[in-house]
């Protein structure tokens, strides 16, 4: 076995990794050298399951039309609210599919993992909440429940995706799946529905729509 092999190998199982956190089967081929069919097939599966995935969101949202009619800027904020989940999520669960691939993390040290992360998401879900809370006080001044609302929702959602993006690694292990299979486009699917959930009983509660 020479270098060279080595080197091939750790490529290939990068270039695999790398592929299933994409949400894309992986291929043996060179990108170059690769027939744009088989690149759409490796890549229209995932896309098929998620789209169909995403389809839980839509029915929440369309559950929630009374909300939007009540109070229409509610809208402006989802967005926002459901970029915010997905990106810490992918941050976690790539931290933590990382450090498994190279032997840092195991199942057992699941519950040190999630009291780390726990941390982080506060402290992370704090800022952001106050970044948030400090713009909308500055755009709407005069609704404050509002402002409370939206930045509760996002506190909430943020530590929701990264306890999601530190557990959904460690499940895939249990259960003898690729964990770099529990990457960006599952978790934000995951969160996208959840934000919404908690942004609109957060809003019911506050707000008192």
């Amino acid at each position: 076995v020479t270098v060279d092999d080595i080197i091939d190998v750790i490529e290939q199982e990068d270039t695999e990794d790398i592929s299933k956190m994409a949400a894309v089967l992986p291929s043996d081929e060179e990108y170059l050298k690769t027939n744009v069919f088989v690149l759409a097939k490796n890549r229209i599966v995932w896309l098929v399951f998620l789209m169909l995935s995403s389809i839980v969101a839509s029915r929440i949202l369309s559950e929630q039309e009374k909300v939007f009619t009540v109070m229409p800027v509610l809208v402006a904020f989802i967005p926002m609210l459901m970029d915010a989940g997905g990106n810490a999520g992918s941050q976690t669960s790539s931290i933590i599919i990382r450090s498994m691939a190279i032997g840092e993390i195991g199942i057992r040290d699941y519950l040190k993992v999630v009291f780390k992360e726990i941390r982080v998401a506060v402290i992370t879900s704090f800022a952001l909440a106050a970044c948030n809370m400090v713009r909308m006080l500055v755009e709407f001044p005069s609704q404050f429940s509002l402002g409370i609302s939206v930045s509760l929702s996002l506190f909430l959602t943020v530590i929701a995706a990264k306890m999601l993006g530190c557990s959904l690694p460690f499940l895939a292990k249990m259960l003898h799946v690729d964990p770099a299979l529990m990457a960006s486009p599952i978790i934000t699917t995951m969160m996208d529905a959840f934000s919404l959930v908690c942004y609109f009983y957060v809003c019911k509660m506050i707000i008192g729509i």
